[in-house]
C-alpha cells in the first residue's frame, strides 16, 4: 500500500480504479518563418482566436446550465483574456519581430504571462496562471487542428492528472468520475471550485510522486476530507474506508432531513440561511435545499450576453417571477455591478490601466 498526502480540495470519499489523464506535450515547430509568411500567420492566429471564443461561449453556456452563472463566469474570464488589449498585440508582435509561426508565438507569450502570475505572492493570483495556460492551449490546438474531445468512459474511474484545467473539469462525466487527484493545484484553483460545485471528491497539490507511483487500473481510495490518497490499499484500510464511505453517504442523507428546519444556535440566536442567484435557474436549488430566501440576486445577468440594455418590462418580469417563486421569503436584488471583469459592449466604459489583472 502507498499513502500520499495532498490538499483536500473537495469533500467526500471515493473508492475505485485509476485512470491516468496525462497531457502529451504538443510538438510545435519553432523554425523561423519568411517575411512574406508573417501576414498569413497573423490571419491564422485570428481564425484560431475566433474559434476559441466560440468554444468558450459554448462552454460558458453549458456550465451555466449545469452549475449556474457564477461558475460559468470562469469562462467569461477566459474570454476576457482573449479580449485583453495586451494579449493579442503580444501574439502578433512575436510573429512579426521573432518571425515565429502563430502556434510558437502563442506558446511563448502564454508562458511569459503564466510565469509572471506564478511569481506572485498571492495564492489566488498564482492560480490564475493555470487559466492563462488553459486559454493558450485552446488557441494552440485550434491553430494546429487538434480536436479537444472530452474523454468518454465506460466504467466508473478516479482520474489521476498533473493538473485539470477549468475546461477539463467542466466536461467531466459526473456519472463516471468518482473523484480526481492532481499533482498541481490548490483549494482556490478553478478546477477545485468546480469540483465542489459538481460534488466530486478531489485532492490536489500532491506533488510529483503522484505521477511516479500511479498506474492505470490501480485500486485507489481518495479521501477528499483529509487529503489522503491510498494506492493498492491493504484489506484493513479498504474495510475501514468502505465503512467511512457508507457513513459519509448516510450522513449526507441524514442532513437532508434538516434542510427545511429553521437554523438556530443553542442559545436561541436565529440564523438566516439564504442562497445567492446568478440566473433564474438558481431559484429551484435554493428552494429544494431549504433556502429561506435570496441573499444576493446578481442582476447583471440580465445585461450580459446581449447587444442592448434590457427593457424595464423585461427586468420587471424577471424580478416578478423570482418573487412569486420565493413566496413570502425575502429577495435581495443587487443593483447592476459591471465594469472591470464584466464589460458590456453597448456601454462606453472608461479604459482601465490593466483589466488583465481584474
Amino acid at each position: 500500500m502507498i499513502l500520499l498526502e495532498g490538499i483536500a480540495a473537495s469533500p467526500g470519499i471515493a473508492i475505485g480504479k485509476s485512470l491516468l489523464k496525462l497531457e502529451k506535450e504538443i510538438e510545435i515547430d519553432k523554425e523561423n518563418i519568411a517575411d512574406e509568411q508573417v501576414e498569413q500567420e497573423i490571419e491564422k492566429l485570428h481564425d484560431a482566436l475566433t474559434e476559441s471564443k466560440k468554444q468558450l461561449e459554448q462552454l460558458k453556456e453549458e456550465t451555466a446550465e449545469k452549475l449556474g452563472e457564477e461558475k460559468a463566469e470562469i469562462f467569461a474570464a477566459h474570454l476576457m483574456i482573449l479580449d485583453d488589449p495586451e494579449v493579442i498585440p503580444a501574439f502578433e508582435n512575436k510573429i512579426k519581430d521573432n518571425k515565429l509561426n502563430a502556434a510558437a508565438a502563442v506558446k511563448e507569450v502564454i508562458d511569459e504571462f503564466a510565469a509572471m502570475f506564478a511569481a506572485m505572492d498571492d495564492e489566488y493570483l498564482r492560480e490564475r496562471g493555470s487559466d492563462i495556460k488553459d486559454v493558450g492551449m485552446r488557441v494552440i490546438k485550434n491553430l494546429l487542428g487538434i480536436e479537444d474531445i472530452a474523454d468518454k468512459m465506460d466504467d466508473e474511474v478516479i482520474i489521476i492528472a498533473e493538473d485539470l484545467t477549468p475546461s477539463d473539469t467542466a466536461q467531466l462525466d459526473t456519472d463516471k468520475v468518482l473523484a480526481f487527484v492532481t499533482k498541481e493545484g490548490s483549494r482556490t484553483s478553478h478546477s477545485a471550485i468546480m469540483a465542489r460545485s459538481l460534488g466530486i471528491p478531489s485532492v490536489v497539490g500532491v506533488g510529483s510522486e503522484l505521477i511516479e507511483k500511479a498506474e492505470n487500473g490501480m485500486e485507489i481510495i481518495v479521501d477528499g476530507n483529509s487529503g489522503n490518497i491510498y494506492f493498492n490499499p491493504d484489506q484493513s484500510t479498504l474495510d475501514e474506508y468502505e465503512v467511512k464511505l457508507e457513513e459519509y453517504e448516510a450522513e449526507q442523507e441524514r442532513l437532508k432531513a434538516f434542510k427545511d428546519k429553521k437554523a438556530e444556535t443553542q442559545d436561541g440566536h436565529r440564523v438566516e440561511v439564504v442562497g445567492n442567484m446568478g440566473n433564474l435557474k438558481d431559484v429551484d436549488p435554493i428552494l429544494v435545499n431549504g433556502g429561506e430566501g435570496v441573499g444576493l440576486f446578481r442582476s447583471e445577468f440580465l445585461y450580459m450576453d446581449r447587444d442592448e440594455l434590457p427593457t424595464e418590462e423585461e427586468q420587471f418580469k424577471v424580478y416578478k417571477d423570482v418573487a412569486e417563486k420565493m413566496g413570502d421569503r425575502p429577495v435581495v436584488i443587487r443593483t447592476l455591478d459591471v465594469g472591470g471583469d464584466k464589460e458590456l459592449p453597448y456601454l462606453d466604459f472608461p479604459e482601465e490601466m490593466n483589466p488583465f489583472l481584474g
